[in-house]
C-alpha cells in the first residue's frame, strides 16, 4: 500500500499503470538525447543498479530505460520489494513509467516534477524486502525537496544481502553527517526476512549541495562492540554466535552482549560488530538464515571486520559504495577503503552516466584503495 500526506502534490500510485496515452508519451522519449539506456546486466547486475537508477532521475529529472533488469539474480526481473522502490519513486516525481510490475525485465520511468514537494510519505513493501534500501532510493530526491519530509516504511529491517538498521543509525546517517547532511532514522518495530513486518521512520532535511568528504586515515579504535540481536529464537543460538566472536576478538567481556527484541514482528538473528574509531563508525553484519549455523554466521560477520582491522583504512566494503552518491551529488571528496566490490564498481558506472563527475579508484597498496570524486565544472 503506498500513501502520502493528503497536502502533497504528487501522482497517486496509479502512475505506473501502463495506459495507451503514457505508453505513448514515454516511447516518445526514445528519441530525446536525455534518455538513458542502461543495461540492468551491467556490472553487479542486481537491483543495485534500478535503485541507483531512480535516484538519479528523480535528482537531475532524467529519463532512462532500464533493460535486463536484475539480469545475473537467480530470480531475474522485479520482484515485490523492487516495485515498491519503483512506485514510491514515481510518487516522487510524479514520473511516467512503463514496465512496473512484478516479472518486468524492461522499465522506463521518465520523472515530470524538478522540485519535490516535502511531506509525510507511508510507504509498505508488503513483503520483506529490505526498508533501508527503499529509504536509500528516496532519500537523494528529498534531500532536495521544499521542506523537511518524513518517511514512514514497513517491510524488512535485517534482511541477507542489505544494510541492517543499526548500520544505517550508526554508520551511514553519522558519515552523512560529516558532509552536512541531516537524517534521523527510528526503528519502530524490528522485522526479519523472510516475513517481515519491521518498521522504521526517517526524517529529512534538505541539503541540495552535501560538502566535501575527506577520510584518509581512520585512526586508532576507540571503541568496540559485538552485538547478538534475537527476536524469538532459541537462546543457544546467540550463544554459539557470541562464543565464537569471543574466542577469536578476545575483547574484554563488556563488549559482547546479547540483545533480546521482544517486539519484532517476525522470528530472527543477526550479528553485529561496531568499531568506532576517530571521525568515523563501522557497522559489520550477517543476518542469520535457515539451515545456515550459527557458528558460520558468525564467522562471516567476523571476516569482513577482520579484513576492514587489517587495512587500516578509514571506510569498509558496503559504506564505501553508499557514500559515492551524496559524494557525487555534492562536493565530492575522497578516502581510503579495502579493495572495490563489483557493488562499488557499478555505482561508479551508474554515477557517471547522470552526473557530470569524475571518479577514479587507484590502488594504494595490496589492500588499500583511494577513491576520489571530482565534480566536473
Amino acid at each position: 500500500a503506498l500513501g502520502t500526506a493528503p497536502s502533497e502534490k504528487v501522482a497517486p500510485a496509479s502512475v505506473c499503470a501502463q495506459s495507451p496515452r503514457r505508453g505513448k508519451t514515454i516511447a516518445m522519449l526514445a528519441d530525446s538525447s536525455q534518455l538513458i539506456q542502461i543495461d540492468g546486466a551491467h556490472g553487479e547486475g542486481g537491483g543495485q543498479i534500478l535503485r541507483t537508477c531512480l535516484a538519479l532521475s528523480l535528482r537531475t529529472g532524467r529519463p532512462f530505460q532500464l533493460s535486463r533488469v536484475r539480469h545475473n539474480r537467480e530470480k531475474p526481473g522485479l520482484r515485490p520489494q523492487h516495485l515498491v522502490a519503483v512506485q514510491s519513486a514515481a510518487q516522487l516525481g510524479a514520473a511516467l513509467v512503463e514496465g512496473a510490475h512484478v516479472g518486468s525485465s524492461e522499465l522506463t520511468f521518465s520523472p515530470q516534477l524538478t522540485t519535490m514537494s516535502a511531506g509525510n510519505y507511508h510507504f509498505d513493501i508488503g513483503t520483506a524486502g529490505s526498508a533501508p534500501l527503499v529509504l536509500q532510493t528516496l532519500l537523494p530526491a528529498l534531500l532536495a525537496a521544499d521542506g523537511v519530509s518524513t518517511l514512514h516504511i514497513t517491510g524488512g529491517t535485517y534482511n541477507p544481502k542489505a544494510p541492517p538498521f543499526d548500520f544505517v543509525a550508526r554508520s551511514f546517517v553519522p558519515a552523512l553527517r560529516l558532509m552536512g547532511i541531516t537524517l534521523q532514522v527510528e526503528l519502530l518495530r524490528p522485522g526479519f526476512y523472510p516475513k517481515g513486518g519491521g518498521q522504521l521512520r526517517a526524517v529529512i532535511t534538505p541539503c541540495a549541495r552535501p560538502s566535501r568528504l575527506d577520510l584518509l586515515t581512520r585512526g586508532p579504535v576507540l571503541q568496540q562492540r559485538a552485538t547478538v540481536l534475537s527476536a524469538k529464537l532459541p537462546a543457544h543460538i546467540a550463544t554459539r554466535e557470541l562464543d565464537v566472536l569471543r574466542g577469536a576478538l578476545r575483547w574484554p567481556a563488556s563488549s559482547f552482549t546479547v540483545r533480546e527484541l521482544p517486539d519484532s514482528y517476525s522470528p530472527g538473528n543477526v550479528v553485529l560488530i561496531e568499531l568506532q574509531s576517530e571521525r568515523l563508525t563501522e557497522v559489520f553484519s550477517c543476518v542469520g538464515e535457515r539451515g545456515v549455523p550459527a557458528e558460520d554466521v558468525a564467522r562471516s560477520c567476523l571476516q569482513e571486520a577482520q579484513t576492514y582491522l587489517a587495512a587500516e583504512v578509514p571506510v569498509g566494503e558496503h559504506l564505501a559504495d553508499q557514500l559515492l552518491l551524496p559524494m557525487a551529488l555534492g562536493e565530492g571528496g575522497q578516502f581510503l577503503t579495502t579493495q572495490p566490490s563489483l557493488h562499488t564498481l557499478t555505482q561508479i558506472d551508474m554515477l557517471q552516466r547522470f552526473l557530470p563527475v569524475h571518479i577514479a579508484v587507484t590502488q594504494k597498496s595490496a589492500a588499500t584503495f583511494l577513491i576520489a570524486v571530482s565534480p566536473v565544472g
